[in-house]
């Protein structure tokens, strides 16, 4: 009887250890931060690697690595109101040639953000995985941009495609960091 309460009680230590290594320190306390952070990025990341959060945190934290110290170059109130005096523009052009608008308002986020120092928009993934560290949580409305306009969807997939970028746009665009509302609010005005 010894000899198995004995044994019992290595099993119960040796499943208490594995349990701290694997949800110790560090593990669940990155997973979390990560998942925090990037929000439906987080959730993106992890469905493309088939649900292996340890592949999918890899990436995200090498993202961080190569894109987070990146500072963001501030616009000048001339810049910041050209970009937005375009966007208006591509909204009320949305009417006549929704699938040209789309197509424009993926350029000019593109521009935006490489005005603000991301990457140049042609280096796509570069580009897009630079907007994931810093507004994860409004990058996918650009992606959905881009591939509404590439793969040739219907004016009303246009055009939940331009109001979902518009979100990015706002955060590009905003005076202040983290004040998308900032930039946001003048943009709201057009329909699309």
């Amino acid at each position: 009887m010894p000899i198995v309460l004995i044994v019992a009680v290595i099993v119960v230590f040796v499943a208490v250890v594995a349990a701290f290594l694997y949800f110790g320190p560090g593990r669940g306390t990155r997973r979390g931060s990560l998942r925090r952070r990037f929000g439906p990025e987080y959730d993106r990341v992890l469905a493309r690697h088939d649900g292996n959060a340890g592949a999918a945190e890899a990436e995200l934290g090498e993202r961080v690595k190569r894109h987070g110290p990146m500072e963001k170059r501030p616009l000048t109130p001339e810049t910041r109101e050209r970009f937005v005096s375009r966007w208006t523009g591509l909204q009320e052009q949305f009417v006549d040639s929704p699938r040209q608008a789309a197509a424009e308002a993926e350029r000019l986020v593109g521009a935006l953000a490489q005005e603000r120092g991301f990457p140049a928009p042609e280096d796509r993934e570069n580009h897009v995985d630079a907007l994931s560290v810093h507004h994860p949580h409004q990058v996918n409305g650009y992606r959905t941009l881009h591939s509404s306009v590439a793969d040739g969807a219907g004016t009303e997939d246009l055009r939940a495609a331009l109001l979902e970028a518009r979100g990015l746009f706002g955060e590009l665009v905003a005076t202040r960091e983290h004040d998308p509302d900032r930039g946001a609010e003048r943009v709201r005005g057009g329909s699309a």
